[in-house]
């Protein structure tokens, strides 16, 4: 799986790319100003700006070297990179964003006040799903602020990414999340998934603290 997305960057193929950021953060974040907000396998997200421009530092997490550069470059951001344990870390004083590139298993910079997911959890096949939400509750404080967004569909007509995570298995993993906004996403989603006779692809955003 690793090397497919490695591969996706390497070649461009990054459809699922938002250069306007996501409609859905921009809306529906309440975290206070002030913390350290978390933005797991981050790829080159605008998204990364918009929350250091409302006060938090912003640490994203990423697995291609590709993205991370571009996210700097792309933003006209000058950056450092260091060592930081099996990570490399990406950093830039003009603004309070930092991105660690690598495993996300190997991220110990806790605790975090806040987290957006908008892509990473149904980036993941289902069994690598488990691990990657214990992971991330490890590195939240108590009552940490959490925005996540999930599609569901039928799985069993179209392979992912971005896969298919039903509601009850996102409860499953985070119970005091509440879905407070759900719609037809299909438009949006990959072209595969039309073709493959897809009917609807159910976006839901949940919200709460974990």
């Amino acid at each position: 799986m690793a090397e497919d997305w490695l591969q996706r960057w390497e070649q461009g193929n990054i459809g699922w790319h938002q250069p306007q950021g996501n409609a859905h953060l921009r809306h529906w974040w309440n975290a206070t100003a002030g913390g350290r907000v978390l933005v797991p396998l981050c790829g080159k997200s605008v998204d990364l700006l918009w929350l250091a421009e409302r006060g938090h530092a912003v640490t994203g997490v990423e697995l291609s070297p590709v993205a991370v550069q571009a996210f700097f470059e792309e933003n006209g951001l000058a950056y450092t990179q260091e060592p930081a344990g099996e990570l490399l870390r990406y950093f830039t004083c003009d603004k309070p964003i930092e991105i660690y590139c690598g495993d996300y298993f190997a991220l110990r910079q806790a605790p975090f006040d806040a987290v957006f997911d908008r892509g990473a959890l149904v980036a993941l096949p289902a069994e690598q799903r488990p691990a990657y939400a214990a992971h991330t509750r490890s590195l939240l404080r108590d009552g940490a602020t959490q925005l996540l967004l999930t599609l569901s569909y039928e799985q069993a007509k179209v392979d992912g990414p971005p896969f298919s995570v039903m509601p009850e298995e996102a409860a499953r993993y985070w119970p005091t999340l509440t879905p407070i906004s759900r719609f037809d996403a299909l438009e949006t989603c990959p072209p595969k998934f039309r073709a493959a006779g897809l009917n609807e692809v159910i976006e839901i955003v949940w919200q709460g603290e974990v």
